[in-house]
């Protein structure tokens, strides 16, 4: 994941396809996009305002606020975080091994919150609450 996502990218991303399924299980593939499939976008045709080539953008803890950013991801050696950015300073990290048809919401209120937060490092929780099937997003069409 971490080679797709970050490594092979110049830039970024414009859209993630369903290659990042190549693998999968067919009935997962046909559960999660209904059977279509598309490629992944990267950001290639970027212009920047002095004609340099345009650069990776580098989010930190201490400047994610002032870019606007509505989510952040953050791949872990346990699993992907996936924080809300306007909600939460954290998210639930969600395993490598979770169960790729599992649902969740976007929604950080159905997120657990952990007790207590140690001071040198940010709390993690287990995991994402369960979501109706009706908060599940639909497949690209």
């Amino acid at each position: 994941m971490t080679r797709h996502l970050v490594d092979d990218v110049a830039v970024g991303w414009e859209e993630l396809g369903t290659d990042l399924l190549d693998g999968a299980q067919p009935y997962i593939v046909e559960e999660l996009t209904r059977g279509e499939r598309w490629a992944s976008r990267t950001m290639d045709h970027l212009i920047t305002l002095d004609g340099s080539p345009p650069t990776r953008m580098t989010v930190t803890e201490k400047d994610a606020a002032e870019q606007d950013l509505e989510w952040g991801y953050v791949l872990r050696p346990e699993g992907i975080e996936v924080i809300s950015v306007p909600y939460a300073d954290t998210g639930p990290v969600v395993g490598w091994d979770t169960y790729p048809l599992a649902l969740f919401s976007d929604n950080p209120g159905y997120w657990l919150v952990p007790a207590q937060a140690p001071s040198a490092t940010p709390a993690r929780v287990a995991g994402p609450a369960t979501a109706p099937a009706s908060s599940r997003p639909a497949a690209r069409r």
